[in-house]
């Protein structure tokens, strides 16, 4: 695979969620899932995470956000180790999933400060 958006994505895709992360995604993909981790990294990453109308810090908040919404936890903690990789700072953070509680439900904002929780622990803050 070797089409400019192809790499763009993947730079970006390191950038954000790290070499280890992508690495080990890549050595998973199958035959079956292959072709699904090159459209993801094609338009997600080299599309949409490298337009020039907002900046990573607003796109990670906004996934942040997205993620608490439709309850995708296992996402929601990647992405906010990610967000802290590229320099979200913890009150921002808190402040997505307070917001979070009233547009998406308290119960799925109790879930996300549970996440955070253990990703900031984890990260010693």
């Amino acid at each position: 695979m070797s089409d400019e958006r192809y790499e763009r994505g993947m730079r970006v895709r390191r950038e954000v969620h790290g070499d280890e992360h992508v690495d080990a995604a890549t050595a998973r993909a199958s035959d079956l899932t292959r072709e699904f981790q090159e459209l993801l990294t094609r338009y997600a990453w080299g599309e949409i995470w490298t337009r020039p109308g907002l900046d990573r810090r607003t796109r990670s908040l906004i996934t942040l956000s997205t993620l608490v919404a439709l309850g995708r936890e296992r996402e929601l903690e990647l992405h906010l180790r990610s967000a802290r990789r590229i320099g979200v700072e913890w009150d921002d953070i808190k402040e997505v999933l307070l917001q979070s509680a009233v547009y998406c439900g308290v119960p799925a904002a109790n879930s996300a400060f549970a996440i955070a929780q253990a990703v900031q622990d984890a990260e010693g803050s």
